[in-house]
């Protein structure tokens, strides 16, 4: 059979650790560059090892992942604060503050591609929910597309409208709210509008998160957040400024 080879019994162990690494996008060192398939003869009781094109797939998924948020960034650039989405680095610090255990509703503004939304759906309880805005359809769609998880949903929507969009699908509050948007080059009016409306949704000891590349967002949630942490993160491009207003 082309493409296939044999693996005597006694590499079950190898094999299965070679499948599962290619199961968890992990480097196996076994597996090299490349990814396998593991599957067991019912018949001789013998491993078949097919080499399976998942490196191509992924630099697919990848390259089409940027593809899109560069598009979407071409189409509205003062709405999309980069062309590159941010570095796991810049995740982690972000959300590390979250009391996940007491998180029921996750908000974020201007997902993009979604860069976020995994980390956010790996961390969020069974029972919560996870609500993106942004009012690019190219976005809305490919999340659409591309999630498939019954707590999440994607809106196409103005974060202007942050109490309405919560109470339409059946939440009093959000717990804590995410935000990437440029608040820098936003058409007038619009991030004094965002700080206001998500000051008004969150729930006393909710929080507001925000990661720019300028302080001008801090100047919005200045008036109505008390207390504002700050943070810096040095592995993104750009090194972004960091802000979680908390609402005491």
């Amino acid at each position: 059979m082309a493409g296939l080879r044999y693996a005597p019994q006694c590499c079950l162990a190898m094999a299965t650790r070679i499948c599962q690494a290619a199961e968890t996008n992990i480097p196996s060192p076994y597996s090299g560059t490349a990814y396998y398939e593991v599957a067991l003869l019912s018949q001789s009781n013998q491993m078949i090892l097919t080499r399976a094109p998942r490196l191509r797939d992924r630099i697919a998924k990848l390259l089409g992942q940027w593809g899109v948020f560069f598009r979407g960034f071409l189409e509205h650039p003062r709405m999309v604060g980069s062309i590159i989405p941010s570095s796991r680095f810049t995740i982690e610090q972000m959300l590390e503050p979250v009391k996940w255990n007491e998180c029921k509703l996750f908000v974020e503004y201007g997902p993009g591609v979604g860069t976020f939304c995994g980390p956010v759906l790996e961390r969020l309880r069974g029972d919560g929910a996870l609500i993106v805005i942004d009012t690019n359809p190219l976005f809305i769609d490919y999340l659409n597309r591309t999630i498939a998880d019954s707590r999440f949903t994607a809106v196409l929507g103005s974060a202007e409208d942050v109490e309405q969009i919560v109470r339409d699908h059946g939440h009093d509050h959000a717990d804590y709210v995410l935000s990437g948007l440029p608040f820098s080059t936003l058409p007038a009016g619009v991030g004094p509008a965002i700080a206001a409306a998500t000051h008004a949704v969150l729930r006393p000891g909710g929080a507001f998160l925000v990661y720019q590349f300028s302080a001008a967002a801090r100047d919005f949630m200045a008036k109505h957040f008390d207390r504002i942490d700050q943070g810096y993160e040095f592995w993104n491009i750009l090194p972004c400024k960091l802000f979680w207003g908390w609402k005491d």
